[in-house]
């Protein structure tokens, strides 16, 4: 999986102890729910917001959920 993290979501991964591993694991196994311009994945205590372009995957930002 080929994934191109936007500055944004590299500064969320840095505050809140995310790595690359985890945000693939959350796109593979998590619930995903359409939005206007990509997804939201949600897996066990984290989401990300992502969308695809051709085989590569745009993460826009992660989050713990609470």
């Amino acid at each position: 999986m080929e994934l191109i993290i936007k500055r944004h979501a590299q500064d969320m991964m840095v505050a809140r102890g995310i790595d690359r591993e985890q945000i693939e694991r959350v796109i593979k196994f998590g619930s995903k729910t359409r939005q206007t311009d990509g997804y939201l994945s949600i897996y066990t205590y984290m989401a990300v917001a992502w969308k695809t372009r051709g085989d590569k995957y745009i993460v826009k930002t992660v989050k713990i959920l609470d």
